[in-house]
């Protein structure tokens, strides 16, 4: 099996958390996105994942060496395709057009879930979906009596369905996807300027391919700051009984309110923590109470009252009670 990630998007709405990495690699109770998307989906399959191939924009050598390790660590080669222009879902996906081969399995990486991933292998292909009260802005599928898909519709202008496309896909053969994507890449054909995966999988379909769906627990977006809080206060909640707290944590006279995730290295002095907090490692938080909020590596936090708080890697915030939104290397005192 093979994994392939698109990831080529700039993530405007997180900034300024993406001006330094992409959204992907944002953590969220103390992993990163992209960790936590791939390890649920591995964790699931039976077999060894043999590849995961990441499609990127230009995010430079250090983003791309900490895709790779992502990908070693769960027994996988790492591979990385760049799309240099973004032209849609379709295109970003052909980019790596070389490992579209076999078994693959498709999941775009600005959302995390909570689902049984397993299915039957045996199937032309799976797509997971999940009912949205407004589906005019996602892709969207019709089924016929037996759960098979019968339409694929990119976000309708008016009511078709209310089955939502949330981006995990399987692919028994990946090569005939490949050659969907070429055929409407080559003959231009596309859904709103761009071209469009749900064009792709309609051809399949008309070609005799079926698909059925899976369904998600819960699906949770990553796309901005609030949406990022939310999602990092449910993935503490879910793994709150395993030990999120770093061992090597230096805790002084303080109070942890579960559920937080302490980093590596993490120091946590004459403070309240939590709940619903994440300090990443090397984090210093000292003469502070702070709630639901992300704190990344490296940073330090003093004096504070914090809550809704998003403060990025190596920064420094020094102030009184406030709701922060901080990207990297930055600076902020308020007296």
């Amino acid at each position: 099996m093979k994994i392939i990630i698109p990831m080529a998007g700039r993530g405007t709405r997180l900034r300024p958390h993406t001006l330094t990495v992409p959204k992907p690699l944002i953590p969220v109770a103390g992993k990163p996105i992209i960790q936590r998307l791939v390890e649920e989906l591995a964790h699931s399959y039976d077999q060894p994942i043999r590849e995961i191939a990441f499609i990127i924009g230009d995010f430079g050598p250090e983003v791309e060496r900490e895709l790779i390790h992502i990908a070693e660590q769960l027994g996988a080669k790492g591979r990385i395709y760049h799309q240099e222009k973004a032209m849609g879902v379709g295109h970003a996906i052909y980019c790596a057009w070389e490992s579209l081969t076999g078994p693959c399995m498709i999941a775009f990486a600005d959302t995390l879930f909570k689902a049984d991933f397993s299915f039957d292998t045996r199937e032309d292909g799976m797509i997971w979906v999940q009912k949205v009260k407004d589906p005019s802005s996602f892709g969207v599928v019709k089924l016929d009596t037996e759960g098979y898909i019968t339409e694929f519709v990119e976000k309708p202008t008016t009511f078709v369905s209310d089955l939502a496309i949330v981006g995990i896909y399987y692919f028994r053969e990946g090569e005939k996807l490949r050659t969907a994507l070429h055929h409407i890449i080559s003959q231009e054909i596309k859904e709103k300027n761009e071209f469009q995966l749900t064009t792709a999988l309609e051809l399949l379909k008309n070609e005799g391919l079926r698909f059925r769906t899976g369904e998600i627990d819960e699906w949770l977006d990553c796309g901005n700051k609030e949406a990022i809080l939310f999602s990092n206060e449910r993935m503490l909640e879910l793994y709150r009984d395993q030990d999120l707290v770093a061992q090597n944590a230096s805790i002084e006279n303080s109070v942890i309110i579960p559920p937080c995730f302490i980093g590596e290295h993490a120091v946590i002095r004459n403070a309240v923590v939590g709940p619903y907090v994440s300090v990443g490692n090397n984090s210093v938080v000292e003469n502070t109470v702070i709630t639901n909020s992300i704190i990344q590596n490296k940073s330090q936090i003093k004096n504070a009252l914090l809550e809704n708080s998003m403060v990025g890697n190596a920064s420094k915030f020094v102030g009184s009670k406030d709701e922060v939104n901080i990207g990297d290397y930055s600076n902020l005192s308020k007296r």
